[in-house]
């Protein structure tokens, strides 16, 4: 990953309904939500809210699939990973000992399911 291409990323979500419906997307993994269900839960316009996934997929932070009559949208996590490496690259001057509680934190990505145990919130097919 490149400077242009993270300074793209971060332009794609520094508007607050892409932020809201990436960040919905990430708690709805791994299945997605369809394009209109983004749109119900963002109170936004289906017309608006697509333009808005448009932005959020060219720039790598989602991608689509077609189901039937809907479109179903995920979250790209593995583009999110590729971006915090970016920034993370070049952490604390080669003394891995003083960002290793950052790392860690990074490294652990789950979430709890509804019956109280862990998911992994990497990206599967």
């Amino acid at each position: 990953m490149d400077i242009s291409t993270v300074t793209q990323s971060f332009a794609a979500l520094s508007q607050e309904t892409r932020l809201e419906a990436y960040r919905l997307l990430v708690r709805h993994e791994p299945e997605g939500l369809p394009a209109g269900e983004i749109a119900r839960q963002l109170s936004v316009p289906h017309n608006t809210m697509s333009a808005h996934l448009s932005v959020l997929a060219r720039a790598g932070w989602v991608v689509s699939r077609r189901q039937s009559r809907s479109i179903i949208y995920r979250a790209d996590l593995s583009h999110m990973k590729e971006t915090i490496q970016f920034l993370v690259r070049d952490c604390c001057a080669g003394h891995p000992e003083v960002c290793e509680p950052f790392l860690s934190a990074l490294g652990g990505c789950a979430a709890e399911d509804e019956q109280g145990g862990e998911r992994n919130l990497e990206n599967k097919p």
